[in-house]
């Protein structure tokens, strides 16, 4: 019988050593990591020590001269890769670890060892592009995963509702037909990238999407903008496996954005989202998110929804704010 939920992670072995002004720290592993515990799910988890993703595993996703160059990097002792990116003598294994961790799951939920998996590692990894760190990512932890499944010959969707876009993802599949990125993200806001007219590279037309919304957006029109438009573009794509990119940045108390979400409403999208993938074939890798209470309330939120807990420590949200882009984006992919 397969365990509800599995979780990898190694918050014992995190070498990954930020300033302690920086908001990318430990302890935001830790407070989401407590979020399993608050939600009542300890029973129905097993958790695992995931390995060291191969260099040759990272490679499907990024350029190899690119990996080299972070491991010789790290290996002389890091530094500031950007302003705000900063690698460590830790910081390689740390990256491979959390990478490890999205290829575990995968694994676990294909063996039918678990209905769904959860890779908590980090660095996060979705500001990553093939050749280059950025915002607090080093590798791109759920497009390793992507890239390993889609050359298995699967089809991926990607659903990334971090409150920042996912420019690295995209770099790296805007071409690939067999990965559909879509992502919810605040803008404008850093890094600047994702907009709504972005829909795919000659080769995958149809197969990225983004849902720039505003500041002060609330759950109301997140869940309207899955429903109208996310979920039949989703559908139409159809794909074997669902990676939920889970940045919790989105979340009202967060010190680095401006929406509105709550707990409930990132339970609400984990569930819509879920159940347009077959059975056994859904995981969830942590990306932002920088306060640690609401990682903590957000984290259980998403995984009790997921497993069919009502554990909701916040009722949804409901606003109006934003609800011109679903508009436009249902123009766009010719939804109307």
């Amino acid at each position: 019988m397969a365990t509800p939920l599995l979780v990898f992670s190694a918050p014992d072995l995190d070498a990954h050593v930020t300033p302690s002004w920086h908001p990318e720290n430990q302890a935001r592993l830790n407070a989401a990591l407590a979020g399993i515990a608050e939600a009542g799910l300890l029973e129905a988890t097993e958790w695992r020590v995931p390995e060291q993703a191969s260099v040759d595993a990272i490679g499907l996703a990024h350029d190899p001269a690119y990996v080299d160059a972070l491991r010789r990097f790290c290996e002389a002792g890091g530094g500031e890769l950007d302003p705000d990116t900063i690698a460590t003598p830790g910081s390689w294994e740390t990256a491979r670890r959390a990478a490890g961790a999205v290829l575990e799951s995968i694994a676990a939920l294909e063996a039918g060892e678990c209905d769904f998996a959860f890779s908590a590692g980090r660095p996060p990894g979705h500001h990553a592009v093939r050749d280059q760190a950025m915002g607090f990512c080093l590798i791109n932890n759920a497009a390793v995963g992507a890239a390993h499944l889609a050359q298995a010959g699967h089809k991926v969707a990607i659903f990334d509702w971090d409150v920042h876009h996912g420019n690295g993802t995209q770099d790296i599949f805007y071409n690939n037909p067999n990965v559909l990125y879509v992502s919810t993200h605040e803008s404008p806001l850093y890094p600047g990238t994702g907009r709504i007219t972005e829909t795919g590279g000659p080769d995958a037309s149809r197969t990225n999407l983004n849902i720039p919304l505003p500041a002060g957006t609330r759950g109301d029109v997140y869940r309207a903008a899955f429903d109208a438009v996310i979920a039949p573009v989703v559908s139409e794509f159809a794909p074997d496996w669902l990676i939920i990119s889970a940045g919790y940045d989105g979340h009202r108390a967060d010190p680095l954005a401006g929406m509105e979400l709550t707990a409930a409403d990132f339970a609400d999208l984990a569930v819509r989202a879920a159940g347009l993938v077959p059975a056994q074939r859904t995981l969830v890798v942590l990306e932002g998110g920088y306060s640690p209470e609401a990682l903590t309330m957000s984290v259980g939120a998403t995984l009790a929804a997921l497993l069919g807990t009502n554990y909701r420590p916040e009722a949804a949200s409901t606003g109006e704010i934003g609800l011109p882009t679903i508009t436009a984006a249902r123009q766009i992919w010719d939804l109307t």
